[in-house]
């Protein structure tokens, strides 16, 4: 092998090394998951009731959200504070919440929401709906 090859290789595999992503603990796959659109089920729930497992309080009329357990546990509450932009798939309407707690029974295209977020984009009464959501950017605000 020639040293021109040598270096050429040599090159490429340094060139691959900083192509790579960077990972913060779990959360790389999590962190690049705010660029997917989920498809899933919109719920909600009283927020009220106790403290979330983000280690806040919220009222009902907060715009929080729960994200399933498994998503919580999986990059180990990361996501506690991000925003989400949610959209009923049935009316169009678009609302946006903070990630606060985590959802047992949700799986991880789920959303359990505050009554209050839930409103603004559906009926309490209709109880569930179809949404599809993302993760905004981490430190973005609506």
């Amino acid at each position: 092998m020639s040293r021109a090859s040598v270096l050429l290789v040599l090159f490429f595999c340094i060139a691959l090394a900083f192509a790579s992503p960077v990972q913060r603990g779990n959360a790389t796959v999590e962190a690049l998951d705010k660029r997917i659109t989920h498809v899933g089920r919109g719920t909600w729930y009283n927020p009220s009731v106790g403290e979330g497992n983000c280690g806040y309080w919220d009222s009902d009329s907060s715009p929080v959200v729960a994200i399933s357990k498994a998503r919580y546990d999986a990059n180990g509450g990361e996501n506690c504070n991000q925003w989400i932009q949610i959209t009923n798939t049935a009316n169009g309407k678009t609302a946006f919440g903070k990630t606060r707690d985590s959802c047992e029974s949700c799986d991880t295209s789920s959303l359990d929401m505050s009554p209050g977020l839930f409103k603004e984009i559906s009926t309490l009464a209709t109880g569930e709906i179809t949404i599809s959501w993302h993760f905004m950017a981490a430190g973005w605000s609506p």
